[in-house]
């Protein structure tokens, strides 16, 4: 999908015209993305795309950093490399602060039209493990059903733990094992003793089950919102 640069408000053209068709242009393939219910990774662009702006519109960003710099000369002592803006403060204040008057309401709308559909898909999805779940459920097998295929897309999965600014925060990790065939006699219980006899590290791994009524798509939808459904899970 056609996406939109970080810093697309400082690059290029600061003209409000300019960067208004260029926003809209980007909010109207965000929402050919929801509408085909393709979630992910465009909801939480507009996120990121969301806290820049407002922090733009709250003074909490330094706006020169934000703008192009060309070098003009090295400070010897210090051993650094010295820039200067290419662009005067004054001379883009008041665009900036109309492009962003502009963008922020409309993106805060598409940021709830996805969230909205997220929530719709996370209500209709059917969340469970396969089998007894063990003690340790850090690591495990992810069964992904949709109602009207009788594929099952198999994933590995293991929970991690970052550490960013000071702060930790569990993160989920998967891998694709392959697209099984579903039926009477190959079923989700001897799928995973199937898993267990080939992936021998984990021997009683955690299992759960992903199922979806309707034929969400598996990369932008249901895979992200597997990681979140576990990550509520894991311990």
């Amino acid at each position: 999908m056609k996406t939109l640069p970080k810093n697309w408000i400082t690059e290029g053209l600061i003209d409000f015209e300019y960067k208004k068709y260029q926003l809209l242009a980007y909010l109207q393939e965000a929402n050919r993305e929801f509408q085909a219910v393709k979630l992910y990774p465009v909801l939480s662009d507009l996120i990121d795309h969301h806290r820049v702006l407002h922090e733009l519109n709250s003074g909490k960003t330094q706006l020169s950093n934000l703008f192009p710099k060309a070098l003009n000369g090295i400070d010897f002592q210090s051993v650094q490399l010295q820039y200067q803006p290419k662009v005067e403060d004054g001379e883009v204040m008041k665009e900036i602060s109309q492009i962003t008057d502009f963008a922020l309401p409309r993106i805060t709308r598409q940021i709830e039209e996805g969230k909205s559909i997220y929530d719709f898909v996370e209500e209709q999805v059917e969340f469970e493990p396969v089998g007894i779940l063990p003690i340790y459920n850090r690591e495990g097998f992810v069964l992904m059903t949709r109602e009207s295929s009788s594929d099952v897309h198999a994933f590995r999965y293991k929970s991690n733990m970052l550490q960013m600014a000071g702060e930790k925060f569990r993160s989920i990790t998967f891998w694709l094992l392959g697209i099984f065939q579903k039926n009477l006699v190959n079923t989700l219980e001897k799928l995973k003793m199937q898993l267990i006899r080939e992936v021998k590290e984990l021997p009683n791994p955690a299992t759960w089950r992903v199922h979806s009524p309707h034929v969400f798509p598996i990369e932008e939808t249901l895979i992200p919102l597997s990681k979140r459904l576990l990550l509520k899970s894991v311990s």
